[in-house]
């Protein structure tokens, strides 16, 4: 490759902009697979409730398959063919979903094996262009920009669930399985054609050429499984891995109990338990964009620091978790509202602090392992959310064999979540520490780059 074959130039707020217009069409698509047709056929269709909760694990279990997909995309030096291959095998999946579930109605049989097949295209499509959409805009954001990018991206995925539910809800009444298969396509389809207006031309003109000339000038890429031991073996990487497992363990544990909890400790009706679900993900949504306003306007202060939010939202979330368990046992008095409020929050910035840290770190290690990278802590975060509602579920079942009064046995479980916070927050601080090998290979200093004092970004990255 020449000097002259310059890299193109960084993201500007219209590029960024345009990429999250991606992670909208992936979250209009993934909330009718994983949500609307959960609900059809559990009270349509009258099928058991494991049925979609299991296809949903499927959809996270393939994800596993994310380190491939990124690396994948390493060995062709591309990330927009995996972004658009991605987003078509999510519309097919979840349009193939949409016909599965219409045929259950008739061949339940023939209608589960369709449906097997489908959310496993969605689970890879998901993976495929998930990945490779934060390896490109970790490569071509500047460092400055980083933090209020991921607010910008992750919030308008969330805009895709909220526009999604509320158009398609009123679509598909009066509601029959011919108009979900057609709400769903028509969705898959108009998502699938922003993606490509969006994508086109973000990766810079260049980009191809440049890629193409360094892919001719390296040695053969190594075998996947070498790639993958590669990464393992950087010592940041691995760390950053096992604290995005636990920290989403912890932030998905929550989500199938409380509001069950508010109805049975509280006698809130399911109305205003739904209400209460609202509140939380309008925390979020206001921790997400406190990074990243904090992250541009305290640039280089400890305020504007993504160790310090990550650290503290992860503290913070326990607090709050602390909180819900000792207000179960104080009674109807305790001000629920708020302080699930101040859970979302605290999961809201925890979790996009992490996300453009991991945007900031991809790029710390062995070269040409960025999809990699990416991927194992993408499939980490996929493990973790199939477990967590799970898990939550179950330890709330076992405790309630126990322990008679419901606020005992959901303040325990609660308790357990806050401590596994805590111990992810311990996790983010070792992510932090200077790495202990000297090779050159590892290329890893700390949390936040060059420095365990510095910032990953001037001013903000499953589900």
């Amino acid at each position: 490759m020449t000097a002259a074959a310059a890299p193109p130039r960084p993201l500007g707020w219209l590029g960024i902009i345009r990429l999250g217009l991606v992670q909208t069409a992936l979250g209009a698509i993934v909330i009718l697979t994983t949500s609307t047709m959960n609900r059809v056929m559990v009270v349509e269709l009258l099928l058991p409730a494991a049925l979609p909760g299991a296809l949903v694990a499927l959809h996270y279990a393939v994800q596993l398959l994310r380190p491939w997909l990124g690396y994948g995309s390493d060995k062709g030096g591309r990330r927009t063919p995996w972004i658009i291959g991605g987003m078509a095998a999510l519309a097919v999946g979840a349009t193939t979903a949409a016909l599965a579930t219409a045929w259950m109605a008739t061949n339940p049989a023939a209608g589960i094996a369709l449906a097997v097949f489908a959310f496993l295209l969605v689970g890879i499509g998901v993976g495929a262009a998930g990945t490779s959409l934060l390896v490109l805009l970790a490569k071509r954001v500047d460092e400055r920009r980083r933090a209020p990018a991921a607010t910008i991206v992750w919030v308008m995925m969330i805009a895709g669930f909220v526009v999604t539910a509320t158009g398609a809800g009123h679509v598909l009444d009066p509601f029959t399985t011919e108009r979900l298969v057609a709400v769903t396509a028509g969705v898959s389809g108009a998502a699938f054609l922003l993606t490509l207006i969006a994508v086109q031309g973000v990766e810079g003109r260049r980009g191809s050429a440049v890629a193409r000339a360094a892919a001719e000038a390296e040695a053969p890429k190594p075998p996947f499984l070498q790639a993958l031991a590669e990464v393992w073996a950087e010592p940041q990487a691995r760390r950053f891995t096992i604290f995005v497992f636990v920290s989403m363990l912890a932030y998905s544990t929550q989500d199938l109990i409380l509001e069950p909890f508010a109805g049975l400790v509280f006698n809130m009706t399911p109305g205003e338990s739904t209400k209460l679900a609202g509140i939380q993900h309008g925390g979020v949504l206001l921790g997400m964009i406190a990074v990243g306003i904090a992250g541009a306007v305290f640039r280089g202060r400890a305020l504007g620091s993504l160790r310090a939010w990550t650290i503290g939202g992860c503290l913070a979330s326990a607090v709050a978790l602390g909180l819900i368990a000792f207000g179960g046992l104080a009674g109807p008095g305790w001000p629920l509202r708020p302080t699930v409020m101040f859970l979302g929050f605290a999961n809201g910035a925890f979790a996009v602090a992490a996300i453009a840290s991991m945007m900031a770190l991809v790029g710390k290690g062995r070269q040409a392992r960025e999809g990699v990278r990416m991927g194992v802590w993408g499939a980490a975060q996929a493990i973790a959310f199939g477990l967590g509602g799970f898990a939550g579920t179950v330890a709330i079942d076992v405790t309630r064999l126990f322990l008679e009064n419901p606020a005992y046995a959901y303040g325990l479980v609660f308790t357990v979540e806050a401590a596994i916070f805590v111990l992810a927050a311990w996790l983010a601080v070792r992510v932090g520490r200077t790495a202990a090998r000297p090779t050159d290979t590892d290329a890893t200093t700390s949390f936040a780059g060059p420095s365990s004092q510095a910032t990953l970004s001037p001013g903000l990255a499953g589900r």
